[in-house]
């Protein structure tokens, strides 16, 4: 496989076979995982770390006769002389054989792949966040001399605006390299945060985007960190002005009874982030959670998933759907019984 040198620096499990379903060769992220060798893997068939009652046999079968990458939730697998593991598998054909791609759970009964985030993704921004750090303290200090110098009202904002940003980019990369406990999670306006997200689109797309506001006043307040979810939607709109879109609407409505996961909540909050761009290419609409998948050739592959963490460390969800000249996200987060006065004096 040319990939190979590529994958062996991946945190993502990854293996592939050769044109009889042997196992040709692995990443050490995969033979970690599964607790062996990859020596020991090579030449065994791919079916044989089939550990759920042959069912990765059946997901192999399937393969001839579909046209998109298969995938599979919490597939539990068994290397030889190893313990049960448990993933979301995708599986797709190549021209020398089968790649596979495991995306590790709990090793619990009843775990689910969203319960985690990827170990591929925390890696990658680890990553990310060494090679940010110059780049960024460069631009905070231009930002700190152009203050002085700027005289106009509007001029200032768009400097504060610059500078607020590199502190809040500043602090989410010591969490990435310095992991701390989450930070509480307290009261706040949503339309706060949708609003800073406005300016930066702004400040970013000038005249080129139209960027329309649907916003209901009447919303509760709910428990979130202001800092994360402006991370998650920006992530969402600029998603959006990368795919061409003219304009961008943000939305916000309540949804009573939402069903979030396997829990129903009596209220939530609904956020839309609605484009008229390029939409999701259809051989990538069922993967586009997954790490270091991109629509792009110049795209990281990490901002959907970090937005889909985010919304989880909210208790919340996020969903799309997308064609042609429409694609919207879905960002649900759950509002507490009782509403959040109740909570955070509790806390």
């Amino acid at each position: 496989m040319t990939l190979a040198p590529t994958l062996d620096a991946l945190a993502l499990p990854v293996a592939w076979t050769d044109g009889e379903g042997r196992i040709a060769g692995c990443n050490p992220a995969f033979a970690r995982w599964l607790g062996v060798s990859a020596r020991r893997l090579e030449g065994l068939p791919v079916t044989e770390l089939d550990a759920d009652d042959g069912r990765l046999a059946r997901l192999v079968a399937r393969l001839p006769d579909e046209t998109d990458p298969v995938r599979a939730r919490r597939v539990r697998l068994r290397a030889p002389g190893g313990a049960d593991r448990f993933a979301e598998l995708l599986l797709a054909q190549d021209d020398d054989g089968l790649r596979l791609e495991a995306l590790p759970v709990e090793e619990f009964p009843g775990a689910e792949p969203a319960s985690d985030l990827p170990a591929a993704l925390h890696a990658a921004l680890r990553g990310l966040a060494h090679e940010i750090r110059n780049p960024l303290a460069g631009l905070k200090g231009a930002a700190q001399l152009l203050a002085r110098r700027v005289e106009d009202e509007e001029s200032r904002t768009l400097v504060e605006l610059v500078e607020s940003e590199c502190a809040r980019l500043a602090g989410l990369l010591d969490r990435l390299l310095d992991p701390a406990p989450a930070r509480p999670l307290v009261p706040l306006n949503i339309h706060g945060v949708l609003e800073r997200v406005r300016v930066l689109a702004e400040a970013e797309a000038g005249w080129t985007v139209r960027l329309e506001r649907d916003y209901d006043p009447s919303l509760p307040e709910v428990l979130g960190d202001a800092d994360r979810l402006t991370q998650a939607l920006w992530n969402l709109v600029r998603n959006a002005l990368e795919s061409g879109a003219g304009t961008v609407v943000l939305r916000t409505r309540a949804e009573r009874r939402a069903l979030i996961g396997a829990v129903v909540h009596r209220l939530a909050l609904r956020i839309e982030v609605e484009d008229d761009g390029r939409g999701v290419p259809e051989d990538l609409t069922e993967r586009i959670f997954l790490p270091l998948v991109s629509g792009r050739a110049e795209g990281s592959g990490l901002g959907l998933p970090l937005a889909q963490q985010i919304l989880r460390e909210h208790g919340g969800a996020l969903t799309y759907r997308s064609r042609p000249g429409r694609t919207l996200f879905i960002l649900t987060i759950p509002v507490p019984a009782g509403g959040v006065e109740g909570v955070a004096d509790g806390a």
